[in-house]
């Protein structure tokens, strides 16, 4: 049981002033939000423009590859070391940082008249998205003290987000349709200026009044690690686990990371603090989402591929169809702070773990002429299936972890994500392709380049259907469609039997883990003041549930 202060001590406002506080909570939520939600609609819009801006910058095949792949690459390598900046330099100020930065690089990304100029750009943008994403998290974080606010706060945070990555392809798509590519990049300037104004006027700061020294050497250590694993499980996943740049790429990021946690274990002031992890809450929430990005990039895989190749939709129509989705997602979040009191934080997130496996299971079943209508039943479960598994535990991750590492363990949250979703598209991408081969029956009379296009994937056998033409061109592409549809059946049941498991490993692993978590004032700690108060201000005491 954790000790408590006075529960009639009275907190630093009271009367008049407590609406005002919470509105301002509240417009701290929404600036985040906003900074959060143009990193997810940022991540996904690319893919539909790369068809124009590949026929106006004419990029070599290993120019386009990067152009696609730099901006993750930069993203999940720096992650680590952002995290703990913003806990020593101050969230606020990493966060401005990194919205102007985001803003310039945006423009600089619009208008790039170079294949060399755009990935250079696309690397900055995920530098300055690699400083926005912990930041906006924690701060998130410190402005909601009270845990069932927190929890409120961090579900809408997590619906938002979950809602952000099916909107670029529907910004996309409205944007392409009228303007030149780069508008789909120039539309973040203005939004980002809108963020960097109201940041200033409206958000606390933020920081660990003691960070300790900056480790340099460890900084390297972790980007050089994690950029290496990234880059091999990417590459992998589009060139096949025989690549030797893989391989190469696999053991560079291996051995740092090696002698990267090694050295951690030895610092007084680690970059990566590994008490975190001995925290139940802290890694059962981080192991689940593990899973959870792991199984359901299937869907985002196979189902844009099912839209737009083997129904044959437009890019926007396939992005409409998406979005039930990410936007029941955005609904339900304030349901999980309902829930959580009621059934407890690991049934909270094995039930989203359920429904998610359901309705892939079910989403996995369409054929050829599937009814939309009949599909959006499933989508607008799997969406609250994620909300439910997101929403908790990301609030918990945050929660268990002392305030004045809140940037660092945000970034471990967001990096265990950016893992989960590349070995997902890495491995069930492998599988869904394997199936799709094994599948393909294709007629007799073609030639062995014909053959290799339609085997390669599904895209590549639709369009060597209609370059036939005729009975045999309508024979390949219906061959290709019935084989994809079938490798989805297989490869949805398999992340679904996944997404199962993760639901018993959630009820196990976050078992013990309280509906209401008190502020972490020590590695697995909840009693006593905070040690970290926003800048300018002192440390207030105020009552502590029990545990």
């Amino acid at each position: 049981m954790t000790s408590q202060t006075n529960p009639k001590t009275p907190g630093p406002r009271s009367g008049a002033a407590a609406p005002a506080a919470a509105a301002h909570r509240w417009a701290v939520l929404a600036i985040c939000c906003v900074a959060a939600a143009l990193l997810g609609i940022d991540n996904s819009v690319l893919n539909y423009a790369v068809p124009s801006l590949a026929r106006q910058l004419d990029p070599t095949s290993t120019q386009l590859l990067w152009i696609v792949d730099v901006y993750g690459f930069v993203l999940g390598g720096l992650l680590i070391v952002a995290g703990n900046l913003g806990d020593r330099i101050g969230r606020k100020k990493l966060l401005l940082i990194g919205v102007t930065g985001f803003g310039a690089a945006s423009a600089l990304t619009a208008y790039a008249g170079s294949p060399e100029t755009l990935i250079a750009a696309r690397a900055l943008l995920g530098l300055a998205g690699a400083t926005i994403m912990p930041s906006t998290l924690s701060l998130v974080r410190a402005a909601f003290t009270d845990p069932k606010e927190r929890t409120t706060a961090i579900g809408i945070s997590s619906g938002i987000a979950a809602a952000s990555f099916a909107l670029g392809p529907v910004v996309g798509g409205l944007l392409l349709d009228h303007f030149w590519w780069g508008s789909v990049f120039l539309i973040n300037v203005p939004v980002m200026a809108l963020v960097l104004v109201a940041g200033v006027l409206l958000l606390p700061e933020s920081r660990n009044p003691n960070p300790g020294r900056l480790d340099w050497v460890s900084v390297p250590l972790s980007i050089a690690g994690m950029f290496g694993v990234i880059y091999a499980i990417k590459t992998a996943a589009r060139d096949g686990v025989g690549a030797h740049s893989a391989w190469i790429a696999a053991a560079v990021g291996a051995a740092s990371l090696l002698v990267f946690l090694r050295r951690q274990t030895r610092l007084a002031d680690p970059l990566l603090e590994l008490k975190l992890f001995r925290n139940p809450a802290f890694s059962g929430a981080i192991g689940a989402n593990v899973v959870t990005m792991f199984a359901s990039t299937t869907l985002s895989l196979g189902f844009s591929l099912y839209f737009q190749v083997v129904r044959g939709w437009s890019p926007l129509t396939a992005g409409l169809a998406l979005l039930p989705g990410p936007l029941s997602a955005a609904f339900a979040a304030p349901l999980c702070a309902v829930l959580i009191p009621r059934i407890g934080r690991a049934r909270t997130v094995a039930s989203g773990l359920v429904l998610m496996a359901v309705s892939t299971a079910g989403l996995g079943m369409s054929d050829t002429h599937t009814g939309y209508w009949q599909l959006v039943p499933l989508l607008v479960l799997n969406g609250v299936g994620i909300i439910f598994t997101f929403s908790v535990t990301s609030d918990t991750i945050l929660a268990s972890a002392p305030r004045t590492r809140t940037g660092a363990a945000a970034a471990i949250s967001e990096t265990a994500m950016e893992l989960g979703g590349a070995l997902g598209i890495a491995i069930l991408g492998s599988v869904l392709s394997a199936f799709y081969r094994s599948n393909l029956t294709l007629p007799g009379g073609l030639s062995g380049a014909q053959v290799d296009a339609a085997r390669e994937s599904v895209s590549g056998g639709v369009e060597t259907g209609g370059r036939l033409g005729g009975t045999a061109g309508l024979q390949v592409a219906d061959a290709a469609r019935h084989a994809f549809v079938d490798s989805l059946h297989t490869t949805t049941l398999i992340a679904a039997a996944i997404m199962t498991l993760g639901a018993v490993a959630a009820l196990v692993t976050l078992r013990n883990v309280p509906a209401v978590l008190p502020e972490q004032h020590e590695y697995g700690a909840g009693t006593g003041p905070s040690s970290e108060a926003p800048a300018g201000q002192a440390s207030q005491s105020r009552p502590l549930p029990t545990a």
